[in-house]
């Protein structure tokens, strides 16, 4: 095993080789290349399946002989200074790395159908490959130089694939603000690592923890200088991780590929910052100021993206909010202390988002086929509604996605999320409160997707002509319930009354459209009906289930989201032996702020504190359903609601209007805080930037341009002194000395 470990140095490049043909294929043979793109998914999964394999062996060589291994080699000696790298091999290595590789095989083999038909599939694969090699090295990093220049690829990698699709400006803008807000922190993040370099005069991570512990202990540093270095390291997670108040740009980053939101987006790119912490938290944990700052930061992230995704159309954006949320969750639990529910959140999180990432793709590519390749249609999901009897495999793995999210047990998140909830309440009880409503929010938003998308009648979008302007209306449905009497088609010509387009105050047009349904649906691929509208014929295809290849991918991340928690459970021993898997995995980290829990447990306490979590979520849940399900929204439930409002004041119905209106526009508005960045930076640069050029072509060019103006007339002037006479000469003298006399004797 010691044999093996000498050589864990080469897990990060082993998927390199297929970015590098692929690049070299293109070049010298881009013909054949193209014809055999296909063939590129194979090496892509083959070779990320050997490093999951090294991995995993890896991380039951930790659990049963608590092995921690570090090899490092000289890239630099200079005198005093000597810079090294080398791969760290411990339990956070371990754990990052089968996160890296699990999920990543499964997002290549759903891309291979995924990006079938897209003109960048072997870009993307390339790209893909290149970005996980560089998370595998920025996870093996042995010292925080290395750790930055991996950080550095991983960015890079995040921007090639979020404006993989370059040519829409939106994708274009979107790779520019996350470039852009993740060099703030990435510039931070430098900066604090030459400053503890310079504190220490170490980048080793052993060193650097053992050096500035002793320093700290013997009051040998500058607090605030401590203190600010800190910081300055801290904010490169934030940006990456996207804590606020550098989140805005993952919201964005939802217009690359949906592979990609399930891969960076939900457990690599934004899980670096998580890791980071992490692997630092030795350094943070004496600086009193900074470990509270991380609680406080990990609070407030949490509860601004729960409330962000509330009101959200587009349901990778409101993936991508959850996505946030939750790692506001694993800031706070780090920020506590408490190592192991944060790192336990991360695994169980990983797997549930990426299914939910997952998920929605299958889901946009079944609307696509009915609106056509559009991301504010087929991904709105106002314009959803009814697919679970067209793709029940995709809407039974999204609700269990959904379910383990909201922390509905026994699913994963419910075990990870449920400790740090109960370790909140040791740290803060003001945190734990704001905490546990979280948990509510949770709950709400993501059945509140789950419905939207998957319950009710299937919506179609069309535009009417009102008046001058085109206006988009509500929705109609086309498919129905077959077995519930709603809108059947049931003729193969029907007038069907839709609702009125609104085009003043006062006036209402009636639009009526003709549906002709295709009698020989069974015989097609993609059954369709076709719509007919004053003489233009329109032909829709019915919703349909996603391809194997990438249904397999989901059925295996349901397989995890069941099952994954079980690593975390710290109840379950037997004969002595205990079955807390993570427990026993961490137990050799070199992170002494892991949390060895009781494998007996207190069954009681925490029975208690499992059934107030999961009433909490069940209570956004019978929210969530009443507002969205439209079976609660029959008319007799209605009536009995209009009855209820009408026996309550008026002051207190219109105060009740006036918060929900306050707190949609919040969410859907992103808290302002897009709006709020681009008045002060965007804007403010600029005027700044009109502010200097003026200065610089008013006054530092009209200085310049005035002392060669003034030369010049004063030439001009003198030379009509250089007349040749004497007498004119001697005139001007002798007035000149007359004039000088006369002032020196009045003063």
């Amino acid at each position: 095993m010691e044999y093996t470990y000498q050589y864990s140095w080469i897990l990060p490049f082993i998927p390199l080789p297929v970015p590098m043909l692929i690049g070299a294929g293109l070049l010298l043979f881009p013909t054949a290349t193209k014809n055999l793109r296909r063939m590129w998914a194979f090496p892509s999964v083959l070779l990320l399946s050997i490093v999951m394999v090294f991995a995993a062996s890896f991380s039951i060589q930790q659990i049963n002989k608590n092995y921690v291994y570090q090899y490092v080699w000289s890239w630099t000696i200079n005198n005093d200074f000597s810079l090294e790298f080398g791969c760290l091999v411990d339990p956070l290595t371990s754990i990052m790395s089968i996160l890296i590789t699990t999920v990543g095989i499964m997002v290549l083999i759903y891309s291979d159908n995924y990006m079938s038909h897209d003109q960048g599939y072997l870009r993307f694969f390339a790209y893909m490959s290149f970005s996980n090699t560089s998370m595998l090295g920025l996870v093996t990093s042995s010292n925080l130089i290395q750790i930055y220049i991996f950080w550095e690829l991983v960015g890079m990698c995040s921007y090639l694939l979020i404006g993989f699709w370059f040519t829409r400006p939106s994708a274009a803008n979107a790779c520019q603000k996350a470039f852009v807000t993740n060099r703030v922190g990435d510039f931070g993040l430098l900066l604090g690592i030459l400053g503890f370099y310079w504190i220490t005069g170490s980048f080793e991570f052993r060193d650097l923890f053992e050096i500035f512990n002793n320093l700290v202990y013997n009051n040998e540093v500058n607090l605030l200088f401590v203190t600010l270095c800190a910081f300055l390291l801290f904010s490169g997670a934030v940006a990456k991780s996207a804590q606020f108040p550098l989140h805005v740009w993952l919201p964005d980053a939802m217009e690359g590929p949906t592979p990609i939101s399930a891969l960076i987006h939900a457990a690599t790119m934004v899980a670096a910052g998580i890791f980071l912490v992490a692997r630092l938290l030795p350094l943070f944990i004496v600086i009193p100021y900074i470990i509270n700052l991380i609680a406080l930061i990990g609070i407030i992230t949490l509860l601004l993206g729960a409330t962000l995704a509330l009101a959200q159309k587009d349901i990778k954006k409101s993936l991508a909010y959850s996505t946030m949320s939750q790692l506001g969750y694993m800031m706070l639990a780090l920020g506590m202390g408490s190592y192991r529910a944060a790192l336990f959140h991360l695994i169980t999180h990983a797997y549930s988002k990426a299914l939910l990432f997952l998920g929605s793709g299958s889901i946009i590519h079944s609307m696509e086929a009915i609106v056509g390749y559009s991301p504010d249609k087929s991904q709105n999901m106002v314009l959803m509604g009814g697919l679970r009897k067209h793709v029940p495999i995709t809407k039974t793995a999204f609700l269990l996605g959904t379910l383990s999210l909201c922390g509905i047990p026994p699913l994963a998140c419910f075990w990870s999320k449920d400790e740090i909830l109960n370790d909140s309440w040791l740290y803060s009880p003001i945190f734990a409160i704001i905490a546990c409503s979280t948990a509510g929010l949770t709950a709400f938003y993501m059945f509140r997707i789950y419905l939207l998308t998957f319950e009710g009648h299937l919506n179609v979008y069309f535009q009417t002509y009102s008046g001058k302007k085109n206006s988009a209306f509500y929705s109609m449905s086309l498919w129905g319930k077959d077995n519930e009497g709603q809108n059947i088609i049931k003729n193969k010509f029907r007038l069907l009354d839709l609702l009125m387009t609104k085009n003043n105050d006062k006036t209402y047009l009636l639009k009526t459209y003709r549906i002709d349904r295709n009698e020989n649906v069974r015989s097609m691929v993609q059954p369709s009906i076709s719509i007919t509208r004053f003489g233009t014929q329109k032909t829709f295809s019915y919703p349909h289930e996603s391809d194997n290849t990438m249904l397999f991918p989901m059925l295996v991340l349901v397989v995890f989201t069941l099952f994954v928690g079980a690593v975390g459970i710290p109840f379950f021993n037997h004969d002595g032996i205990d079955f807390d898997i993570l427990s026993k995995l961490l137990s050799s980290s070199i992170n002494p702020l892991h949390q060895n829990r009781n494998s007996s447990g207190d069954w009681y306490e925490f029975i208690t504190n499992a059934i107030f979590s999961v009433s909490i979520a069940y209570f956004g849940i019978l929210i969530s359903s009443f507002l969205y399900n439209p079976g609660y929204l029959s008319l007799q439930n209605l009536n009995l609601f209009n009855s209820f409002v009408k026996n309550v004041p008026n002051q207190i119905q219109f105060l009740g209007e006036k918060i929900i209106n306050v707190i949609y526009d919040w969410s859907y508005n992103r808290g302002y805080i897009d709006s709020f960045y681009g008045i002060s930076l965007t804007k403010g640069i600029r005027r700044f930037a009109e502010l200097t050029h003026f200065f610089d072509r008013r006054v530092i060019d009209g200085i310049t341009n005035g002392v060669g103006i003034a030369s010049f007339f004063v030439g001009e002037g003198i030379k009509y002194l250089g007349s040749g006479r004497i007498s004119f000469y001697l005139l001007v003298y002798v007035s000149s000395v007359l004039i000088f006399l006369l002032i020196f004797n009045i003063f």
